[in-house]
């Protein structure tokens, strides 16, 4: 299948193009890339495409949904290169990052059924920014970065300045991590942080949570369709 594959008509970079619905510098800047497997080039020196380099672009174009674009192009490389096996190390990497983020949205849905209005005031021990930032694993410029735009709101020390997270605080600052993790961006965490301090209902973060759970479902599926090209152009290639 592939020889035959190698040995039928050959194709134009415009054919290839439009086929895909990618401009003809789009084709060239993938082969250039080893997405697609170096081009026949004419006594001229114009390039030809064959239906394998058709089948190695389609495999590319359904990679990306489920693994991204510097993910795909890495898988094509690999397989390009024949070093198949770091193309499944590939692939199993998308995998785990995405039972990783499934793993991240229950912990979030399971954090908010203990969601209570918490009027009791400040506890006397405090947690500074750089423990802090230690224990979610971020930086502390992600914190004040986070606290600009309303995600977190310590207090300051009266005398030395410095910035204190109370029991609240974290809980927010932990929330804000999970939802970040899950691609919201801040303008869109924010009004559920603040939905959840004043306890008023938490109808915004279920639709939240429920677009976020929609979009692990969609990128599961996509994955799928992307294995199915890959393992045609495996095929393909012989």
């Amino acid at each position: 299948m592939g020889r035959n594959l190698r040995s039928e008509e050959r194709l134009r970079p415009i054919d290839l193009a439009r086929a895909h619905g990618l401009s003809t510098q789009a084709v060239r800047n993938y082969e250039e890339a080893g997405i697609l497997p170096v081009a026949v080039r004419t006594t001229h020196g114009y390039r030809t495409y064959t239906p394998l380099h058709a089948r190695a672009l389609s495999a590319f174009l359904a990679l990306v949904p489920g693994h991204g674009h510097r993910a795909a192009a890495a898988i094509m490389r690999a397989v390009n290169e024949g070093a198949t096996e770091e193309a499944f190390r590939l692939l199993d990497e998308s995998h785990a990052q995405l039972l990783e983020d499934r793993r991240t949205l229950r912990a979030v849905e399971d954090a908010l059924l203990d969601l209570e209005p918490d009027t009791r005031p400040s506890p006397p021990s405090a947690t500074f920014i750089g423990p802090l930032a230690h224990q979610l694993g971020v930086r502390s410029a992600t914190l004040r970065k986070w606290e600009r735009a309303g995600l977190v709101r310590p207090r300051r020390d009266p005398r030395t300045g410095y910035r204190v997270f109370d029991e609240a605080d974290v809980r927010d600052a932990r929330l804000a991590h999970q939802l970040r993790r899950g691609g919201h961006p801040l303008a869109r965490i924010a009004p559920l942080i603040a939905q959840v301090r004043s306890a008023g209902g938490l109808q915004p973060l279920e639709a939240a949570l429920t677009d976020w759970r929609a979009r692990l479902s969609a990128r599961g599926r996509a994955m799928l369709a992307g294995a199915a090209e890959l393992e045609a152009y495996l095929r393909a290639r012989g």
